[in-house]
C-alpha cells in the first residue's frame, strides 16, 4: 500500500488531494492499482502519520508464518479419553453468512457515547425483553441498512450478526417488540439531550458558545384526516411533497455538527413561529450564557431579534435577511468601501439601529451562481425559440411554456413571456434592467447582527458554519432514511425520529473521529468497508454425532486494518467454539 498524490489547479491555487492505494498483479502478468481509501486534501502531520502507519502494515505483510494442518485421520493410536474430541473434517460445512464488522462498529460507538449505561433505565420487561437491546437493533438498523421495523424483522436482522454481539436470539427482532420498544422512549428525551452534552465535552471538546439552528420537514404515507391536536399536517414541503401530510423537525446543532436538541413540530408550523419556544427551552435546560445563534433568513422576526438584544445577558444572532431589505439598504451600501475580510471575500459594514449590517460578495459565489444563471438562461432562450417554431393549439402552447417555467424557474424571472387571450402565439424579450439587478447580486448576501464588535471575517466564518445543520438534515433524509414514514399513531412517528436522532448521533460520532484523519473520510464509506467483515458458523462433524460450531468473523482486508489502527480499535477475539449436547443412547450404540 502506498499513498498516491492528485494535483489539481483550481482558481490559480495548487489543491493536493490523497489516496490510500496497492498494487495488485493480475492474470496477464500486468501490475494494476486498486484504490482503497479516499483521504481528501489533507496536512503535512496527517500524510506524514498515513505514510508511517502504511509502512508499518507493509513490513508486518512481509512477516513469515508457519501454518500445521492435522488431517482427521491422524487420531489413530490415541488412548480412549472423554475430553478428545474426533473430528470429521472432511464433511465441515459453512453456514449463515451475516455481516458482522458494521454491526460491530455500531455496537462500539453505542459504547462509546456511553449510551448502554443510559439505556440501561428501560426496565426487562416480566418475560425478559430486554429493551435496550431492541432499541440498539433499532438504531444500528437505522445506521447501517436504513427502512421499515418489517423489513428489519423479515431479513434484516438474521442476515445481521447483532444476535452475536449482544449474546441475544431473534427474540430481539420479534415485530411487535419492535414496535412496542417505540413506546417507552420519548419520556427519556430530555434526559438524552443532557447525557449527550456531557459525551460530547467529553469525546471532542465541545464548546456550545456557537449554535445552529434550523427547520426542515419530512412527509408520510398515511391518509388524513386525523385527529384534533395531531402533528401530521399539511404544510410547506421541503421534500417536494405537497401531497402529503408532514412533520416540521427543528433541529440545534454545534458548527461540528454534534446534536444539542431537537423538537418535532406540526407540519404547518410557519418557521418564523419555532425560535422564541426554543430559546427558552435551551435556556430552560443549560442556563443562561453568552451564546451566539446562527439562522438563516425567514426563521426570526423582528419582535424575537428585539428580544434577543434586550435580554440580559443579551443573546447574540447573526442571521440572513431577506432580499427585499437589500433593496432598502442599496444606496446606503453604495457609499460603503469594501473591505477584504478573507482571500475571495469582500464585506462592506453598515451600522444601524444597534445592528451591523455585514454586506458580504465572495468570488467563488459569484462565479458559481451567475453560471448556473447563464446556464439556465441560455436553455430558456433556445427553447422558447423552439416552441415558438411549432404549430401548437392554444392548450398544447400553454403547456409546454408551463413546462418550461418550472425547468428554468430563476432564468423565467428574466424573459418576460406575453401570451394574448385568444391564439397560440406568444412573444418575449429578455429584461435586460432586471438582469443588470441579479447580476449585481450574485454570490453576494446581507447578514445582520449584533455583534457588533467582531471582524467581519469572523463573522462571514460564522456565516458559513450554517452549513452544518444543513448536513445534519441531509444524513439525516440521505444515510439515515428518515423519510418517509409509515407509522400511523403520532407517538411512533415521534419515536422513528427520536430513533433516527439516535443513528445520527452515532453518524455524527464517527465523522468526527475521521475528521481527525482526513477530511476525505467519510462515515458512510468507513461503515461500508467494515460491512466486508462477514461472521459465518463452521460446522464440523463429529465421530460420536455430536457437531462442533465455530462462529468466525472474516480476516479484515489491508485497507480496514490501516483504518481500524488509525481509528485505535481492536477487533474482539473470536467467539469461543460450541459443541452440541451429548449424542442419545441410540446414537452412542451406533
Amino acid at each position: 500500500m502506498f499513498l498516491r498524490q492528485t494535483i489539481r489547479k483550481k482558481d490559480g491555487k495548487e489543491h493536493r488531494y490523497f489516496s490510500v492505494v496497492e498494487n495488485r498483479r493480475v492474470a496477464d502478468g500486468r501490475v494494476v492499482q486498486r484504490h482503497l481509501l479516499y483521504l481528501g486534501e489533507i496536512n503535512d502531520s496527517q500524510e506524514r502519520a498515513w505514510r508511517k502507519s502504511i509502512e508499518v502494515f507493509d513490513e508486518g505483510a512481509a512477516g513469515p508464518r508457519t501454518l500445521s494442518l492435522f488431517p482427521e485421520d491422524r487420531c489413530d493410536g490415541l488412548l480412549p479419553d472423554a475430553s478428545i474430541v474426533r473430528l470429521r473434517l472432511s464433511q465441515t460445512r459453512l453456514r449463515r453468512p451475516r455481516q458482522w464488522g458494521a454491526c460491530w462498529l455500531a455496537l462500539t460507538l453505542w459504547q462509546e457515547l456511553q449510551l448502554d449505561r443510559f439505556w440501561a433505565r428501560l426496565p426487562v420487561s416480566r418475560k425478559g425483553t430486554r429493551w435496550d437491546a431492541v432499541l440498539l437493533v433499532l438504531t444500528a438498523y437505522r445506521l447501517l441498512a436504513p427502512g421499515s421495523e418489517w423489513r428489519l424483522h423479515r431479513e434484516w436482522f438474521e442476515r445481521s450478526a447483532l444476535a452475536d454481539l449482544l449474546g441475544a436470539d431473534f427474540a430481539l427482532a420479534e415485530i411487535h417488540k419492535l414496535y412496542a420498544c417505540h413506546d417507552r422512549l420519548l419520556a427519556h428525551k430530555d434526559a438524552l439531550f443532557e447525557h449527550l452534552v456531557a459525551r460530547w465535552r467529553d469525546l471532542f471538546n465541545a464548546r456550545f458558545d456557537v449554535l445552529l439552528y434550523d427547520l426542515t420537514s419530512t412527509y408520510f404515507e398515511a391518509d388524513p384526516p386525523f385527529p384534533e391536536g395531531d402533528k401530521r399536517r399539511h404544510g410547506y414541503s421541503r421534500d417536494h411533497r405537497p401531497d402529503c401530510v408532514q412533520v416540521v423537525i427543528a433541529l440545534v446543532v454545534t458548527p461540528e455538527g454534534l446534536p444539542l436538541a431537537y423538537e418535532v413540530l406540526p407540519g404547518n408550523t410557519a418557521d418564523n413561529t419555532t425560535l422564541r419556544g426554543f430559546l427558552q427551552r435551551i435556556e430552560r435546560q443549560y442556563g443562561k450564557a453568552r451564546r451566539i445563534w446562527l439562522m438563516d433568513r425567514g426563521v426570526p422576526t423582528e419582535e424575537v431579534l428585539a428580544e434577543m438584544r434586550a435580554a440580559d445577558p443579551p443573546v447574540h444572532y447573526l442571521v440572513g435577511t431577506p432580499k427585499g431589505r437589500l433593496s432598502r439598504l442599496e444606496q446606503e451600501l453604495l457609499g460603503k468601501p469594501w473591505q477584504q475580510a478573507r482571500p475571495g471575500v469582500q464585506v462592506k459594514l453598515l451600522p444601524q439601529d444597534g445592528e451591523l449590517y455585514v454586506f458580504a460578495q465572495s468570488r467563488d459565489r459569484v462565479a458559481k451562481e451567475r453560471a448556473m444563471r447563464r446556464r439556465q438562461l441560455k436553455w430558456l432562450w433556445r427553447r422558447l425559440a423552439q416552441i415558438a417554431a411549432m404549430k401548437l393549439t392554444r392548450e398544447e402552447l400553454l403547456m409546454k411554456l408551463g413546462a418550461a417555467r418550472s425547468q428554468a424557474p430563476t432564468a423565467w424571472r428574466l424573459i418576460p413571456v406575453a401570451v394574448p387571450k385568444s391564439g397560440s402565439t406568444f412573444s418575449y424579450r429578455l429584461d435586460r434592467d432586471k438582469l443588470r439587478q441579479v447580476r449585481r447580486r450574485e454570490g453576494r448576501y446581507l447578514l445582520r447582527t449584533n455583534l457588533t464588535e467582531n471582524d467581519p471575517a469572523q463573522l462571514w466564518s460564522y456565516y458559513l458554519q450554517l452549513v452544518a445543520v444543513e448536513e445534519a438534515f441531509k444524513n439525516l433524509k440521505g444515510d439515515l432514511a428518515v423519510r418517509p414514514i409509515f407509522h400511523q399513531h403520532q407517538d411512533r412517528v415521534e419515536a422513528h425520529i427520536f430513533i433516527a436522532f439516535l443513528a445520527y448521533c452515532l453518524h455524527v460520532t464517527l465523522g468526527r473521529r475521521l475528521h481527525a484523519l482526513a477530511p476525505g473520510l467519510t462515515p458512510r464509506s468507513v461503515l461500508e468497508k467494515f460491512a466486508a467483515i462477514q461472521m459465518i458458523d463452521v460446522h464440523i462433524p463429529t465421530s460420536d454425532g455430536r457437531e462442533l460450531v465455530l462462529a468466525r468473523y472474516t480476516e479484515p482486508q489491508a485497507e480496514l486494518k490501516l483504518l481500524l489502527d488509525k481509528l485505535r480499535l481492536e477487533l474482539p477475539a473470536q467467539p469461543p467454539p460450541k459443541i452440541t449436547a451429548q449424542p442419545t443412547r441410540a446414537q452412542t450404540i451406533l
